[in-house]
């Protein structure tokens, strides 16, 4: 019995991690209905920027954290406004192969400024601290707090979708943004505003992983994937769906190298094409 309960725990630990990378793809694909192939790309993009605060500027890390999110809120505004937005349509080719563009020059920039080498932030000694539950169950404190955030990103998200005045804007832009822009409403602000709150999501997304683990430059496209699996599993723009696809795909996973070390990441895979193929709208998926 114990070891179930240290595979489930463990699981949704790991799960509230890859939740947290699909909640700003999971905001871009409801509000925008734009495929972003370089997500992953932005989660290594911000944890090299928060390496850079903390180990190259010397920064103390609480004050790179509010710098990161800063920044992060900025860049989104930026890239979706300047750039996204001009490629922005029903046809989702166009921003599958502008996105998939950003994503070479990421990795090629950040190989050229820090290398190939992993890189990763230090929390003072907060990564390597755990608590020790019933069972001799060993839980870290650094993916308690990735679930905290987690679960409070998702709550944040709910609230802001459905009691807001821009909630209720993005809501209204993603079921029929003609219409919207009749009213008045800015099609292209909304969607940078959408983009730069997706960035800040992503930010702490990058900040979690890049406590938890090395990062490398070439790791965007399997950060993009577990993303992309969470939102799917969970449902289309349903954030306690994405909430729940990440930790489905983490349970799974921790089963999986619990029979065996090589099977976690391919049982995850195998889970999501089965999702796939019995129930496609996924678990929760967004009611109309």
């Amino acid at each position: 019995m114990s070891a179930f309960a240290n595979i489930l725990i463990q699981g949704v630990l790991l799960g509230a991690l890859y939740a947290l990378f699909a909640m700003g793809q999971s905001l871009v694909f409801g509000v925008m209905r734009l495929t972003n192939v370089a997500h992953g790309d932005f989660i290594i993009l911000l944890a090299f920027i928060l390496f850079a605060l903390t180990a190259m500027a010397g920064l103390p890390l609480w004050l790179a954290l509010v710098l990161l999110l800063v920044i992060a809120f900025a860049a989104g505004f930026i890239i979706q406004y300047a750039i996204l937005n001009r490629v922005s349509s029903h046809d989702p080719l166009r921003s599958l192969v502008v996105t998939f563009g950003l994503s070479i020059v990421i990795q090629n920039l950040l190989q050229e400024l820090f290398s190939a080498d992993p890189r990763s932030v230090s929390a003072g000694g907060f990564e390597s601290q755990s608590l020790t539950l019933p069972g001799n169950i060993s839980v870290g404190c650094l993916p308690l707090a990735t679930l905290a955030v987690t679960v409070l990103a998702t709550f944040g998200l709910q609230w802001l979708f459905g009691k807001t005045a821009l909630g209720r804007a993005f809501r209204a832009t993603s079921d029929d943004r003609e219409t919207v822009s009749l009213m008045g409403v800015s099609n292209r602000r909304t969607y940078a505003l959408a983009m730069a709150i997706a960035f800040v999501l992503i930010a702490l997304a990058a900040a979690m992983h890049a406590m938890r683990t090395a990062v490398s430059p070439t790791d965007g496209p399997a950060l993009l994937l577990y993303a992309f699996e969470a939102v799917i599993i969970g449902g289309m723009g349903s954030f306690w769906g994405t909430l729940l696809g990440g930790m489905v795909l983490g349970v799974t996973q921790q089963i999986g190298f619990y029979i065996d070390p090589g099977w976690g990441i391919l049982l995850g895979h195998v889970v999501f094409l089965a999702v796939l193929m019995v129930r496609p709208q996924g678990f929760l998926p967004k009611t109309v």
